[in-house]
This record gives C-alpha cells, structure tokens and sequence, in this order.
C-alpha cells in the first residue's frame, strides 16, 4: 500500500503542475468526455511506476491503449487504472478529482488508492488490511463505513455532474437526511469513511472510475470486507447501475 500510494502521490504532483498553472490543452473523446494534457501526463507516470514495478502485470488505464476481452479473458491480475478521474472537475477548478488505481484479482479489486491531490488526500485500502486515510502528512489512520440504520433517515452522496431521473425516483422510497453532491471515486470513500451510508449510481461507468473507490469501500468493514455489486474485466469493461453501501 506505500508503494502505491506513493505512485499516486507522484501522478498527483503531475495533474498539480498543470492545474496550479491553469495551462494544458483540452481535446474531447469520442464519447463527448474531456482529455487534458493533464490525464495524459499522470498516465505516463503511473505507467512507467508499475511496469518498473512488475512489468509481467498488464494495465489497462483510461489513458492507455485497452486491449481486447479476447486477450484479457486469460487474466487472473492487473492494473485498473483512471489516471485523472473527474477531469470535468478539473476542468471547472473545484479540486474533487482524483488519481485512482486499483490491482484487480479474478474480478475483484484487491488493492487500491484514491487521491485527491488539490487537497492532498489520500485513501488506500488492500484486502485483508483494511482501509486507511491520510490528510498531507498525517499519519494514515484506519476508516470504517456505516451499516444501513434500519428505518433512519440516510446521508447519500451523489454525482456531481451526472444527475439522473432514475435517482431521484430510487431516493423518493429512502429517508433521507442530507444529500451529499461529490465529484469523482471520493464518493466511495465518503460511504467508507463513514460521512455517507449510500452512493447510488444510474447510468453506466467505465470500471476504471470505480474500481479503486470500490476497494476502498469493501475493506472498510469492522468485521470483514463489505459487499459491492461491482465487478471487473467484463467484456466492456463498463458497469451499470449500482448502489454501494447496502
């Protein structure tokens, strides 16, 4: 978990030079989602810090030439990688964006860290060691997420910039105490740290956005991993609705 919180933190530095300086040019995907010169620079650190590290594991980054299901099938382990998850966020200079990596395993993240560099937060969480955070260079310290209270009313956190008719209508047979609005993987770690019980997603996402959050969350139970619908290296590597925290 050092090791790869350290990558992160390095990724971190990257975006940082360009968002301290508001330089950097925004190209726009096939999908109408942005690219920055940003994503693109964390990408090459990242992917330069894990095949150094290993380089038998594959990677498949939002920012990197993503191999077919034929090949990726066979994989029982590799790197899920968003280089820049909420590049909406950085492009609008609010700081909830974040560096997400995750190691997934036979379909399940094992090991992940989610950092926020504008704030520099970090979370990292591994299986079978829980799941930890860190404000600058505080001693990282053991987070746990809340059980659903039967019949009380609920914190949730939402989008921020994907806002939906399928989640207004799910919320209309929850109590609801507050509603949360967060950019990018740190709404899983909002329910992990305890600050939210639910996080409820309709419409699709792409696993690199969710995969290091996801693991996040799972180890943040006192007594064992929690359950997550999510899982990984599907052939479209996409996922669909989902409510975490249940």
């Amino acid at each position: 978990m050092d090791r790869i919180g350290r990558i992160a933190r390095a990724a971190g530095d990257a975006i940082m030079a360009h968002y301290t300086h508001g330089d950097g040019r925004i190209d726009w995907k096939a999908d109408n989602s942005p690219v920055t010169s940003a994503d693109r620079a964390s990408h090459d650190v990242i992917r330069d810090a894990l095949v150094d590290w290993d380089p038998t594991v594959p990677i498949v980054s939002e920012e990197g030439e993503v191999c077919g299901y034929d090949e990726r099938r066979c994989w029982n382990r590799f790197w899920l990688v968003d280089p820049l998850d909420g590049t909406k966020e950085f492009i609008q200079r609010n700081g909830e964006f974040t560096v997400n990596i995750a190691l997934v395993e036979d379909g399940e993240p094992v090991m992940g860290v989610v950092y926020a560099p504008a704030i520099d937060r970090l979370y990292c969480a591994a299986r079978g060691l829980g799941a930890w955070k860190s404000d600058g260079e505080q001693r990282p310290a053991r987070i746990f997420s809340q059980g659903r209270p039967p019949g009380e009313a609920l914190v949730i956190v939402e989008s921020r910039s994907h806002p939906s008719a399928e989640l207004e209508a799910y919320l209309a047979g929850v109590v609801v105490e507050r509603r949360i609005q967060v950019g990018s993987s740190l709404k899983f770690c909002c329910v992990a740290e305890g600050s939210a019980h639910l996080y409820p997603r309709f419409g699709p996402t792409m696993e690199w956005d969710t995969a290091a959050g996801d693991c996040v969350f799972r180890q943040s139970g006192r007594h064992g991993s929690r359950t997550s619908p999510l899982r990984y290296n599907t052939p479209s590597l996409r996922n669909e609705s989902f409510v975490i925290g249940l």
